[in-house]
């Protein structure tokens, strides 16, 4: 793309250079610069290292280690020449490298480069305030490494090699920054080439869908697959005890399908899915108040204390007050015997017909 001076009386071509012929180095200048005006990349990013490497080989560094406010690692790599080099393959690579960094090691991590730099800051502090956090969030916490290539431009190999691996499920762009003249000054163009700014949502979309299809048929499994497994792991009661389950939901409940090491119901309703709870092969249930609380009427918190407070009555069952927006579970031993088992069922027909009779 070409920059062009309009002047009152005519329009100048802004001549382009590069960074070598304006003796503006990798590391010392532009990684420098970029370090504190990060926004220049991505206005959503805290930059918390900068030639990070925290392993063995010490030569090889990720040039900026950053987070953005969704509480993922970003690996940052700046190269200055005109192709990328293979910077893509080496960002794939660190990216790797940092995917099981915690909390405190980030942390960690932050507050020696503050030290480094000569900043008096608390580095906990600082990251629970970026990211708009009272407190560490361990299961929201780096669950996705992006990558963010900068360079003067790409070659054709390297953007073909980024749309493959972002088409199977990574995330990484490319922000071009290609520098030009004008009068003695060198100013730099700064563009995000992939993916395209004003495709970029429903690229998101796309690939955020394509990982759901991979996840749902990586956990697919059959009925007998369930079966067969529920009899490895568990007792020939508490197996039974399942199968009584399973055949009182295919009179109740108007699907029962397998998942991933277990089986589940689902109860539709005014053009609503509910998913109540879960049988697993290891012998548990688990009731899914996680995906109750989102449709009524089990959104409101009174309803699931009520549901709560059923299953607790069942003897042998707790489940504490704490867990009604999340998935807690408790033996399936506990419903061998006949009273057990009629509690469980009456309270679980009482759920169903909440959600059936809600106008």
């Amino acid at each position: 793309m070409a920059i062009y001076e309009l002047r009152q009386d005519s329009i100048r071509l802004v001549p382009e250079t590069n960074f070598k012929d304006e003796n503006i180095r990798e590391r010392y200048d532009l990684q420098r610069l970029l370090r504190d005006r990060i926004e220049i990349i991505d206005p959503h990013l805290m930059v918390i290292a900068e030639e990070f490497g925290n392993w063995e080989d010490s030569r090889r560094r990720i040039d900026l280690l950053a987070l953005d406010k969704d509480a993922n690692l970003v690996v940052v790599e700046l190269k200055r020449t005109k192709d990328g080099g293979f910077m893509e393959l080496q960002a794939v690579r660190y990216a790797a490298m940092i995917s099981t960094m915690t909390f405190d090691q980030v942390v960690d991590t932050y507050q020696d480069y503050l030290a480094r730099r000569n900043v008096d800051q608390d580095a906990r502090q600082c990251i629970l305030d970026f990211l708009e956090w009272d407190e560490p969030k361990e299961d929201q916490f780096a669950r996705n490494v992006r990558i963010v290539l900068v360079s003067a431009e790409f070659s054709r190999e390297l953007t073909t090699t980024v749309l493959w691996l972002n088409q199977q499920g990574l995330d990484i762009r490319c922000v071009r920054l290609k520098p030009y003249t004008l009068d003695g000054k060198v100013i730099i163009d700064d563009q995000q080439v992939i993916p395209l700014p004003e495709a970029e949502e429903y690229q998101v979309r796309v690939r955020e869908k394509d990982q759901r299809q991979r996840a749902a048929r990586a956990s697919e499994m059959s009925m007998p697959e369930v079966w067969e497994e529920l009899n490895r792991n568990c007792s020939k009661e508490v197996v039974s005890t399942a199968r009584d389950i399973e055949a009182w939901l295919h009179d109740k409940a108007d699907e029962v399908f397998p998942l991933s090491h277990g089986f589940a119901q689902v109860v539709r309703a005014r053009g609503n899915n509910y998913y109540f709870f879960k049988v697993t092969t290891d012998g548990r249930v688990q009731v899914w108040f996680q995906y109750l609380s989102r449709k009524p009427p089990f959104s409101d918190v009174s309803l699931r204390q009520e549901l709560r407070q059923m299953l607790c009555a069942i003897p042998g069952v707790t489940i504490d007050e704490s867990k009604i927006t999340g998935k807690p579970s408790f033996h399936l031993h506990l419903l061998t015997s006949k009273k057990a088992m009629d509690m469980f069922i009456e309270t679980m027909e009482w759920a169903f017909e909440k959600v059936l009779s809600e106008k």
